[in-house]
């Protein structure tokens, strides 16, 4: 079986926004692109915590972590890119730093027992250590829970990343993530990564699909007939509720994420229960515009 393309440890993915029907409608109207698409993160980084470990015999890749290291899903996820935020896997012609950068690379074998039994099987270390190759720094800028399981639990997470390049000079670079955490052996570990590269040259010019108003509208309102009126968006920081009344008489809430480069993903769909409660739903937009058979 072919393995993915791998980027950080994690199969790698180009951000799916642009498809076909993007061009039935025309992209919404932003006053100030340059505020909203072409300025990087201004958010702290939640990766500081200085962690004390053991790298083990050379050349080793089983460490024995602390289980304090992964005690919850989130400490698990900190940890993990605490340690890999002074990492760097600069090739000798690529060009970042003036010398030795950071930790080197010394915490890939340590951050790669943060992955389950499984995911190791996957992907092997040597796989997973070119994975990280040219990158010099890594800022964890954003997470959240997304969904919370008995077995598992998905996380969403941004990254900062400062990149060599063949130019002579290094780089900033963002992705998001989604991160899928399980319990193995009374602790909590990652069992699978996907990043997704930020474009931030896409938005500005090009489409509606990276604006959580217009998808809601254009989607779920022009495609599926299912929105009857769209309420005023909510916005919590990066975390974007756009609440409607849909045309069969329920209410939807649908919550959208916003990345450093301007755009909004979708993240979950919810109908308001008789209980007055979130349900959970999954409507593919996509399946409105196939022909009535």
């Amino acid at each position: 079986m072919k393995l993915p393309a791998l980027i950080l440890g994690g199969a790698f993915k180009k951000q799916g926004l642009l498809n076909s029907n993007i061009e039935r409608h025309s992209r919404p109207n932003h006053k100030d692109l340059n505020e909203k698409y072409f300025r990087p993160s201004k958010l702290p980084a939640l990766n500081k915590r200085n962690l004390s470990y053991s790298i083990g015999e050379k050349d080793s890749i089983q460490i024995e972590l602390p289980k304090q290291f992964m005690l919850t899903p989130r400490d698990t996820i900190i940890n993990y890119f605490s340690i890999l935020r002074e990492a760097a896997h600069l090739s000798d012609n690529i060009a970042g730093g003036c010398g030795t950068v950071g930790m080197a690379t010394l915490p890939y074998p340590v951050v790669y027992n943060f992955l389950t039994i499984e995911y190791q099987k996957r992907v092997n270390y040597k796989n997973f250590f070119n994975s990280f190759r040219n990158i010099g720094h890594i800022n964890l800028v954003k997470l959240k829970r997304v969904r919370n399981g008995k077995e598992k639990w998905e996380y969403f997470a941004e990254i900062e990343t400062i990149e060599g390049s063949l130019k002579g000079l290094t780089y900033f670079a963002y992705y998001y993530s989604f991160i899928t955490i399980i319990r193995e052996n009374d602790v909590y570990k990652i069992d699978d990564l996907h990043f997704y590269g930020e474009d931030f040259l896409c938005a500005p010019y090009h489409g509606w699909s990276h604006d959580a108003e217009a998808v809601v509208d254009i989607k779920y309102g022009n495609w599926c007939k299912l929105v009857s009126r769209r309420y005023p968006t909510v916005q919590n920081g990066y975390v974007k509720n756009i609440f409607f009344k849909g045309t069969d008489g329920n209410d939807y809430l649908f919550i959208f994420f916003e990345l450093t480069n301007g755009t909004d993903i979708e993240i979950a769909q919810y109908r308001r229960g008789l209980d007055g409660g979130w349900i959970e739903i999954k409507i593919d937009p996509e399946k409105c515009l196939e022909p009535v058979q």
